[in-house]
């Protein structure tokens, strides 16, 4: 990445520095990503980066803040577009989180490498909000397609939310396993097929 020079706005800059961050995490692991590796990939002087972010901490809660906000609007939009249907809604959110990892492959390591730190900084606080968040709107969704009649009526809607997320999570973990993050892409509609066959009235 490039940056166009001296005419960036601040806002411009740490936006910059956001994508510069994912787009690393996608070929190093984020607790390798230095300052210096930053600046670098904007070309830039850690002097300047440090210019927008008081420290490193504060980077990764910024990268977290926009993780966080990207997916969960990419997850409303799905909604949105499907609201004649619970049912439609998840698929459209299951599809719409799988394009977002494909269009950004450093994020689940970003999000899997900030819920492993042992203390709760900023950063881990959004992550673990954005699953809580996450979580309970595929329950609401869950509890719609009860009341649509397209779900199950007895569905324990808890662990099958639960296992919406885990399922995603699986299909990243298997395709960064096998370093070809394509793989999501290729097994998503028959995995989430089988996710339907056990919800579906």
């Amino acid at each position: 990445m490039e940056a166009r020079g001296k005419n960036l706005t601040a806002a411009e800059r740490r936006s910059m520095t956001v994508i510069s961050v994912v787009e690393l995490a996608g070929v190093l692991n984020p607790a390798n990503i230095t300052t210096e590796a930053i600046a670098q990939r904007m070309n830039l002087t850690q002097g300047a980066l440090f210019r927008h972010f008081p420290n490193k901490d504060a980077i990764w809660e910024e990268v977290m803040n926009w993780v966080e906000q990207t997916l969960y609007s990419r997850i409303m939009k799905a909604i949105q577009e499907n609201s004649h249907s619970a049912l439609a809604a998840l698929e459209g959110v299951f599809m719409q989180h799988v394009d977002f990892v494909l269009a950004y492959p450093g994020v689940p390591r970003v999000l899997f490498g900030e819920l492993q730190h042992v203390e709760t900084t900023p950063a881990k606080r959004i992550a673990l909000d954005l699953i809580q968040r996450y979580g309970e709107r595929i329950r609401q969704l869950l509890e719609d397609g009860k009341a649509q009649k397209e779900i199950i009526p007895g569905l324990d809607s808890k662990a099958a939310a639960i296992l919406f997320i885990g399922t995603l999570q699986g299909l990243v973990m298997q395709s960064l396993l096998a370093s070809d993050i394509q793989l999501m892409k290729q097994n998503a509609g028959s995995v989430f097929s089988l996710y339907l066959r056990a919800i579906r009235s």
